[in-house]
């Protein structure tokens, strides 16, 4: 047993880190053990249910798109409901509770879900890619991560400007 003392600040700093573990089958998978730093910046007690599910979304689609070869695309499936299988070009939250997801389904129509946190079930899926053989297939993992950034260092500035 570990007898390590810690100090208030040290239990409030570890209380307020996410914490999280895979484990897979085959070694050398990947996974989402590195957290982003933007990520721990605000403690979880501080975020909304939904900024807390957009951000972990966006690990997931990160890693799940690292995964697939040029020819493939991401795409997301809702478990239990009739949304079918929407390619995804887009995700947001509207605080306190609900997740966007937009995209066009298989018949290439527009296409967004709104869903409350608490209902929040989703497959990813990878499908042929749309885009040319010659083309990058399209990627929304990083696109979603850049904003992300961007929003955590406008919060900071934010955040700096009252003090």
């Amino acid at each position: 047993m570990d007898d390590k003392i810690e100090t208030t600040a040290e239990a409030h700093e570890r209380a307020a880190m996410p914490r999280r573990r895979e484990v897979h089958a085959e070694p050398g998978t990947a996974d989402c053990s590195d957290i982003p730093e933007e990520m721990t910046q605000t403690p979880m007690a501080e975020k909304s249910p939904a900024e807390w599910a957009y951000e972990r979304l966006i690990l997931y689609i990160q890693n799940f798109e690292e995964q697939l070869d040029n020819n493939q695309e991401i795409a997301v499936g809702f478990a239990g409901g009739e949304a079918g299988v929407i390619r995804i070009e887009g995700i947001g939250f509207f605080d306190p509770d609900i997740v966007t997801f937009y995209g066009s389904d298989e018949s290439g129509l527009k296409t967004q879900l709104i869903q409350h946190v608490t209902q929040l079930s989703v497959v990813l899926r990878a499908l042929p890619a749309l885009s040319a053989p010659e083309e990058a297939p399209k990627r929304i993992g990083f696109r979603l991560a850049q904003a992300f950034d961007r929003d955590a260092k406008k919060d900071a500035a934010k955040d700096a400007s009252k003090s």
